[in-house]
């Protein structure tokens, strides 16, 4: 799998998560420093074995400086290794070439593994020993130095405390989204068991009784016992159509309320969504299927695709919502997905087809008697 395929294929949390390292990454730009100074050393006439040491020394510091913070947003260990490595070649670089800037990216990349209060405390330790060496070398103004390396160290630790944040922000709110879709089927199931629970708690209750004093009378009386049993047969009937009602009212669904939330939702994942619809001369029960074909539909996008445009629209009873986020090949439909409504479709005189077409987009198509 290529580069492009691979962004193409990530979730979004995935994109925004490269954006938020890629971010943190510009603060290894301030070790890049030395190398200039390296540059700078050498056009004095510094011997070349040390600054070339010097150099492999800041690469690898660079190179592995890239790691901490991707640890720390992909919930790894912490890198120990790492962290005391590159901590030894900032002190290095400082303690042999008087280079402050890779203290600060130092300290920064220390910041998602402590406590704030352990950030301020490395990162005043960092000044007092820049300050200390620079001043025992003698040949550098060491207020500059230190105001370069205070603020050197107030971007990358305020950078990475910044990004680390957003990055807690984003996957929590990814979180609360899944969290509340999970809710709201369970609020509705519940809502479900609660009705049928109202409805046929009491009735079957009353059946019980009823069976239970009939089968006392039938020794006494037959006709009397009969007549109970006739009740009880009513009120078994009774019930059973307002079973049959309440599960109807379920399996009803408003189509322009569907249109809505599937629009308000698609939107919200980051696929802009058109809607074009006629939906006023359709039945109610051509509305009812289109609904569920537009819900699952829109399961689909979220699910199985990464689209980032998607039409719908309905018109003479034919409903199409197409996307573009299906690059690969189609599997089968799952038979409780996208094959079971095809079935239903076909069973009141629809159709249902899915199927990517020639202009790179997915199309899904569904016909109904108007």
């Amino acid at each position: 799998m290529n580069v492009v395929e691979r962004v193409r294929n990530a979730s979004r949390l995935t994109k925004v998560r490269w954006l938020i390292v890629y971010c943190t990454d510009i603060i290894l730009l301030f070790p890049f420093f030395g190398y200039y100074a390296f540059y700078l050393m050498a056009q004095a006439g510094v011997w070349w074995p040390p600054l070339v040491l010097g150099a492999v020394a800041l690469t690898v510091f660079v190179v592995l400086s890239t790691r901490p913070f991707r640890a720390a947003v992909t919930g790894g260990p912490r890198p120990t290794a790492i962290l005391v490595i590159t901590g030894l070649i900032a002190l290095g670089l400082l303690l042999g070439f008087a280079q402050v800037w890779g203290l600060p990216t130092w300290v920064a990349l220390m910041t998602p593994f402590i406590r704030k209060r352990m950030v301020f405390v490395l990162a005043g330790a960092s000044l007092l020993v820049t300050g200390a060496w620079v001043w025992m070398v003698g040949d550098m103004i060491v207020p500059l130095l230190m105001l370069v390396q205070l603020v050197f160290t107030v971007i990358s630790v305020g950078a990475v405390w910044a990004n680390l944040w957003l990055w807690r922000l984003t996957a929590d709110a990814y979180g609360g989204q899944e969290a509340m879709a999970r809710l709201a089927v369970s609020e509705e199931r519940l809502r479900f068991a609660r009705d049928l629970n109202d409805l046929l708690g009491q009735s079957l209750t009353d059946v019980a009784t009823m069976t239970e004093h009939a089968e006392r009378t039938l020794r006494e009386d037959e006709e009397a016992a009969a007549a109970e049993m006739f009740a009880v047969r009513d009120l078994a009937r009774r019930s059973l159509r307002e079973v049959r009602t309440v599960v109807q009212n379920y399996r009803a669904v408003d189509l322009d309320e569907v249109l809505a939330s599937v629009r308000a939702v698609l939107e919200a994942a980051g696929v802009r969504c058109t809607v074009r619809a006629e939906t006023e001369a359709l039945t109610p029960e051509a509305r009812t299927l289109l609904a569920t074909v537009v819900r699952e539909g829109a399961t689909n996008v979220l699910k199985h695709s990464k689209a980032e445009r998607c039409t719908i629209t309905i018109e003479d009873g034919v409903l199409e919502m197409s996307n573009d986020g299906v690059t690969g090949p189609v599997g089968e439909h799952a038979p409780n997905g996208l094959a079971g409504l095809a079935q239903r479709l076909g069973a009141a005189g629809g159709t249902l087809e899915a199927e990517p077409g020639q202009d790179g987009r997915y199309l899904l198509r569904a016909a109904v008697p108007a």
